[in-house]
């Protein structure tokens, strides 16, 4: 009973969240402002929306091809195509229940392709570990690119740098105890987290060993680089950030990236986030609003319309299986 009111709960209350945030976000900005906001969305410019949902369509594309590089050292190569439905039906159903599309995607490879579900679903987290890995590596890009205006803005909003430099020096000194704690624990606990810390590691690792490991470094560069270039796009549908450049919309690409697992798919939070960011470089608020609900509306309704299909699709297309 317990862990059924658990998991209900990890499914409503990002959903609710969502919806708060939807609301606040609404009810904080006046009639003005959201009649300018609603305009530009209506009136956003459809080429480079465009534009954008195709290198969305292009990372699925990548993503699949990826996949099939962590199976084959375990002996399996799944179908191109079925690879490429169970991603954007996984994603698809992110949106309803938050990290069920990991699941779906090991059990309809098992269920499609025959790979055994621990093995599928080894190759997803290793997929995850490379991916926040990138993100943390952006992260440090953009803060190395961006650094004065992201200080001067910090101490705009009264941050010191005592202050930020001893809860630097004891978030990492926290983080260095409870790592030895672990390290010398035999507890349930300790036990299983080094096992999945060690999961992790051999995870990032394997890359090294694997037959196509230039080819998966690749493909994972250009969907990141095609990421931030579909967020770049974007730029182009709100006149007042038309001559933003590249590194400064690194900081509102981590802001909405790190806004897409607070909630199911960004729901709520990730205009907002997006919008606090770049207003860091003087942006207006219905200025980014209007570019942050543009960038969630338009890759929303890709993986809508596109995962929809999929999982239809899915299950025809391997009907005979």
């Amino acid at each position: 009973m317990k862990s059924s009111i658990k998991n209900t709960l990890k499914t409503i209350l990002p959903i609710l969240l969502g919806v708060f945030l939807v609301w606040y976000s609404y009810y904080s900005t006046s009639e003005e402002d959201r009649s300018e906001i609603i305009h530009y969305v209506k009136n956003a410019d459809l080429f480079w929306v465009g534009v954008s949902v195709f290198l969305g369509i292009l990372t699925h594309l990548s993503r699949a091809v990826r996949w099939n590089y962590l199976l084959q050292p375990l002996g399996y190569k799944p179908k191109l195509f079925n690879n490429i439905l169970i991603i954007l039906t996984a994603y698809f159903t992110n949106l309803g229940i938050p990290r069920s599309g990991e699941i779906l995607r090991a059990t309809a490879l098992a269920t499609y392709e025959h790979v055994p579900f621990q093995k599928g679903f080894g190759t997803i987290v290793t997929e995850r570990v490379i991916d926040l890995v990138m993100l943390f590596l952006i992260v440090a890009i953009a803060l190395f690119l961006q650094t004065d205006i992201i200080w001067g803005f910090l101490q705009q909003k009264g941050f010191n740098l005592i202050y930020l430099l001893a809860l630097i020096g004891s978030g990492l000194l926290a983080l260095s105890l409870g790592m030895y704690v672990v390290k010398k624990s035999n507890s349930k606990f300790a036990l299983k987290l080094k096992k999945f810390l060690r999961g992790l590691l051999e995870g990032i690792l394997s890359i090294f060993r694997m037959k196509n490991k230039w080819s998966f470094v690749l493909h994972t560069l250009f969907i990141w680089l095609a990421y931030i270039a579909m967020f770049w796009v974007i730029k182009y549908t709100v006149l007042e950030t038309v001559d933003l450049s590249v590194s400064q919309l690194l900081v509102p690409f981590v802001a909405g990236a790190f806004a897409m697992s607070a909630t199911n798919g960004g729901i709520g939070i990730y205009p907002i986030a997006v919008s606090s960011a770049l207003a860091i470089f003087g942006i207006s608020k219905v200025s980014g609003d209007a570019f942050g609900w543009i960038m969630w509306i338009s890759q929303t309704l890709m993986i809508v319309v596109f995962g929809a299909i999929s999982f239809l699709i899915l299950p025809l297309w391997n009907r005979n299986k």
